[in-house]
């Protein structure tokens, strides 16, 4: 666990640290009025993102708030499950549809938000459906919803500085140090890059934290295991429209439905019995397998939101009692 907060912090310093670097190239290369817009446009658009972000998120997946009347035995574990964590109790919603996942979102702990879709609830079991909203408060305890949305402004903050120095900047690059201004764009491109990896990164390594947080909720990590088993299996069945039309949620999902094809082959192999489920026992098998990704599937991980999906059963099966 420290290890994974460790290299949380340092990814922190690092792409506060490119951050700091460019802008200053930008202020040093262009004067300090440049400077100045470049770092408040940054600040307006987090602002922004804060402000409106659980909004979009609500639109996009058509959530319907439900209360304690209508969906008593889901507010029940989830009230359950904020007062271990400690945290107040999120709102809770439902979105209609079939692709079976969830998702928490909002502003800060007392803005918190956990929703379910009506496909997960005919997948799962009341431990599986538990484990599930013990991953999604964690994310809420852990405030990462609000730091991934943060660390997201950076690659876009990149990309703009590169799109106006490079292809915008002819007016400038004809005065006296137009060289410099075009050199920066360039490093402000390749860091564009490099910091949308960086980002990517950080969204796998927010998993793990969830996934580690669901277990110290009282979940066994069996039930986090066939959940995510039974998930990538719905998602596999879902037809492409259906996936596509969540595609720009996808960093919110507990897994990602457009990797569901890839990751059921991969699954099925743990499933011994054929259950649909990975039990105790296969967990335990897998605990004492070594796994070795191939150099394509590295690829694909580093280019995605969520961790290879044998990994990060395999890391559930280092926290079984």
């Amino acid at each position: 666990m420290w290890t994974l907060k460790i290299r949380m912090y340092l990814l922190l310093i690092v792409l506060f640290g490119i951050i700091y670097a460019v802008i200053t190239m930008v202020g040093v290369a262009m004067g300090m009025q440049n400077f100045y817009f470049y770092l408040a446009f940054a600040l307006i658009f987090m602002v922004i993102s804060y402000m409106i972000g659980p909004k979009i998120v609500e639109w996009s997946m058509k959530v319907r708030y439900v209360d304690e009347r209508s969906n008593p035995e889901l507010h029940r574990m989830v009230e359950e499950l904020a007062n271990k964590a400690g945290i107040p109790k999120p709102k809770i919603g439902i979105s209609p549809t079939s692709l079976p996942n969830a998702f928490a979102f909002g502003r800060s702990l007392n803005d918190g938000r956990v929703c379910v879709t009506e496909g997960i609830t005919n997948l799962l079991n009341r431990d599986e459906i538990k484990a599930v909203l013990g991953h999604e408060i964690s994310h809420l305890k852990n405030r990462d919803v609000l730091t991934i949305t943060i660390l997201s402004v950076i690659p876009l903050l990149m990309y703009r500085i590169a799109w106006h120095l490079l292809f915008f900047g002819s007016y400038g690059r004809r005065r006296e140090g137009g060289a410099s201004l075009a050199l920066v764009g360039l490093l402000a491109l390749i860091f564009y890059f490099i910091t949308n990896l960086l980002v990517l990164y950080a969204s796998r390594i927010r998993e793990y934290f969830a996934d580690r947080g669901s277990v110290l909720l009282g979940n066994h990590p069996s039930s986090l295991a066939s959940a995510l088993y039974k998930l990538v299996y719905g998602s596999a069945r879902m037809g492409k429209d259906e996936a596509k039309d969540v595609e720009g949620l996808k960093a919110f999902f507990l897994n990602d439905p457009s990797r569901a094809l890839v990751e059921i082959r991969e699954l099925s192999q743990i499933d011994l019995d054929r259950s649909g489920t990975i039990d105790p026992y296969e967990l335990q098998l897998l605990y004492t397998k070594e796994i070795k990704l191939s150099f394509g599937d590295r690829l694909l991980e580093v280019l995605s939101t969520h961790p290879n999906m044998i990994m990060r059963i395999k890391r559930l099966s280092l926290m079984q009692p």
